[in-house]
C-alpha cells in the first residue's frame, strides 16, 4: 500500500499578496540571520512552507520565549539597548544592525506562531525604520555592523557552555557576501535596494524565491 507524505503548504498559498517595496525592505533587515534553506526572505512569514509549530519551538529553544509578554519584553530590550551596549564597551562601536536583525527575525517568528498579529508585526517593524535608515547608508554598512555585533556576541560565549552554539563565522561571511552580490537576483537586498525606503512605497511583482 502506498504511503503518501503530504508536505506543508508553501507560504505563498497562505499569503499570496507580494510585499510592497517598503515591506520587503523591512523584512530584509533580518536577512543576515535567515541562513537556513527553508527561510523565506521575501514574505513576512519566516519560512518557505507554513510551519507555525517550528516558529514556536524555535522561540522557546533559542530565546526561552513561550508567551506573548516574554516576546514583547525581548523585543523591547533589543530595540532599546540590545547587545550593542556590550559591544560599545568592548569595541567603542555600537552595532545597531545586529540587534535589529534579531529584532526583525524574532518579530517574524512571533507572527508565525500567533504571538503577534500581522498588523502588530508590521507596526513593530515600522517603529525601527527611522533609526536604522538614519544610521546606515547602504546594505553594505548594515552588513558590516551586523558582522561586528555577531563577533562580539560570539566572543562573549567563549568559556561558556554555549561557546559552540553559533555557526562558524565563515558561514555567516559567505551568507552576507551572497546577499551583497549584485549578480544575485534572489537576494532581497537587490530586490529592495537600501535607498528604496527613502522613496514612496510601491507594489512589486511576485517572484519565486530561489
Amino acid at each position: 500500500m502506498a504511503i503518501w507524505k503530504w508536505s506543508k503548504p508553501r507560504v505563498e498559498s497562505k499569503y499570496p499578496t507580494p510585499l510592497t517595496m517598503h515591506q520587503l525592505w523591512m523584512v530584509s533587515l533580518s536577512a543576515p540571520v535567515s541562513r537556513d534553506k527553508d527561510a523565506s526572505r521575501t514574505t513576512l512569514y519566516p519560512f518557505t512552507r507554513v510551519d507555525d509549530g517550528k516558529a514556536e519551538k524555535w522561540l522557546a529553544d533559542q530565546w526561552e520565549i513561550t508567551a506573548p509578554e516574554q516576546l514583547l519584553g525581548r523585543l523591547g530590550g533589543l530595540a532599546s539597548t540590545g547587545y550593542r551596549a556590550m559591544a560599545r564597551r568592548r569595541t567603542g562601536v555600537a552595532p545597531l544592525a545586529w540587534d535589529i536583525a534579531l529584532y526583525v527575525d524574532i518579530s517574524r517568528r512571533g507572527f508565525a506562531c500567533g504571538m503577534l498579529s500581522e498588523a502588530d508585526t508590521w507596526n513593530r517593524l515600522k517603529n525601527v525604520v527611522p533609526t536604522v535608515a538614519g544610521t546606515y547608508a547602504s546594505w553594505k554598512e548594515y552588513a558590516d555592523h551586523y558582522l561586528l555585533g555577531r563577533q562580539v556576541w560570539q566572543d562573549s560565549l567563549r568559556g561558556t557552555d554555549d561557546q559552540n552554539f553559533p555557526a562558524p563565522q565563515a558561514a555567516s561571511d559567505a551568507h552576507l557576501q551572497a546577499l551583497l552580490d549584485p549578480a544575485n537576483r534572489t537576494s532581497p537586498w537587490n530586490l529592495a535596494p537600501w535607498e528604496a525606503i527613502s522613496h514612496p512605497d510601491q507594489a512589486r511583482t511576485a517572484r519565486r524565491q530561489g
